[in-house]
């Protein structure tokens, strides 16, 4: 694994060691705080708080949420808003955190009643006409954050409420219970939306008018615009930028990889390989192609099937391309999901590099 920060525990691991599987087994871990401890987390006496605009407030245990309410299983691609964040700070300008590859994401089995039967058994206490601007906010309170008390985020109650976007209460990932390290004992997952939504530890659920006031919600994961430039300047538009939600259609090249030495066959082919994911609600993705003359010509790569795929997952991808020397020796790829939601081949900077999905790149390669 490639450790960014131990204090907190930020790691991911080897872009091969990732796609070794299509469900994922270890995946990547994003804290702002340190995990909690055993004696923090005790199954049998959590709770989960429902509250706010609501019939009834509720007072979970975890077996409530286990015994009580139907379980539903979904299988999508949890990735960090800042995936991918060392590609624009290579290829674009400096930004301002962790330097994440392209392993900050991990493709599993999630399993749990949804988040809609929970607000149902509450009971949304609001007007029809209130429902489109109000939010769900999720919070821990379980260990304090290097910059709040607690860790918070929302999404909108639309949202929860669409059985077909599947937002789970997760107590299950790949058929067994939650860790510390994935949120034990419950954690939201919301299919399509950076991670730094799918809050572990989780201990509130509230409905509210307005977006959680975390300091993660409103001072982080936002892709400011580029006049944001640094701390000061940035100032303004803390405020007036909405936070990240849905994440943008991506891929990545793992085979080969920058740098690395190539052999090509008596035709001139190599083969690449690597992963795609869908732009939010745009899955699944049906489309990657591969260019190796820097995006004159494209060639239509193969997309794997796994059996499991559906428009939250990852896809692997695998293409055969010709190279012409005279281009030199760099790979791109672009996907496009079923709503037509195509990589661009340079995305607007900004400040927090979040949101990267400028084409995939291997450059640099050299010819055995």
């Amino acid at each position: 694994m490639a450790t960014h920060d131990s204090q907190p525990l930020n790691k991911e691991p080897p872009i091969a060691k990732l796609m070794s599987s299509f469900i994922t087994s270890e995946g990547y871990d994003r804290n702002h705080g340190p995990l909690p401890s055993a004696e923090q987390l005790d199954e049998g006496s959590h709770q989960v708080l429902v509250d706010g605009f609501v019939h009834k407030t509720l007072s979970l245990s975890i077996a409530d949420p286990r015994d009580s309410f139907p379980q539903h299983e979904v299988v999508c691609a949890l990735q960090c808003a800042g995936n991918r964040r060392h590609d624009m700070r290579t290829t674009v300008k400096e930004v301002d955190g962790i330097d994440w590859l392209d392993g900050a994401v991990m493709n599993c089995r999630w399993r749990g009643p949804t988040l809609k039967d929970i607000l149902n058994r509450a009971g949304i206490n609001l007007e029809t006409s209130q429902i489109p601007a109000a939010h769900v906010a999720f919070a821990s309170e379980v260990v304090e954050c290097e910059k709040d008390l607690w860790y918070g985020a929302s999404i909108p109650l639309e949202r929860a409420l669409d059985m077909s976007k599947e937002v789970v209460l997760a107590l299950e990932r790949n058929g067994r219970p939650l860790d510390i390290r994935h949120g034990f004992p419950v954690r939201v997952i919301v299919p399509g939306v950076a991670g730094a939504r799918a809050v572990k530890w989780l201990d509130r659920i509230t409905v509210q008018l307005q977006e959680s006031n975390n300091f993660y919600m409103q001072r982080d994961y936002k892709a400011l615009p580029p006049d944001a430039k640094d701390g000061q300047s940035a100032e303004p538009f803390w405020a007036t930028t909405p936070p990240v939600q849905e994440m943008p259609v991506n891929s990545v090249i793992s085979h080969p990889r920058t740098g690395d030495t190539v052999k090509l066959d008596a035709s001139g082919r190599v083969e690449c390989r690597g992963y795609a994911l869908p732009g939010g609600d745009g899955g699944p993705v049906v489309k990657v192609e591969v260019s190796t003359d820097r995006g004159k010509t494209w060639t239509l790569a193969e997309i794997e099937n796994h059996g499991d795929d559906n428009k939250w997952t990852w896809v692997f991808w695998k293409a055969s391309v010709v190279f012409d020397r005279k281009m030199g020796g760099t790979i791109h790829s672009r996907a496009t999901d079923a709503l037509g939601n195509t990589q661009p081949e340079d995305p607007p900077w900004n400040l927090r590099g979040v949101c990267y999905n400028g084409y995939g790149e291997a450059k640099d390669l050299k010819f055995a």
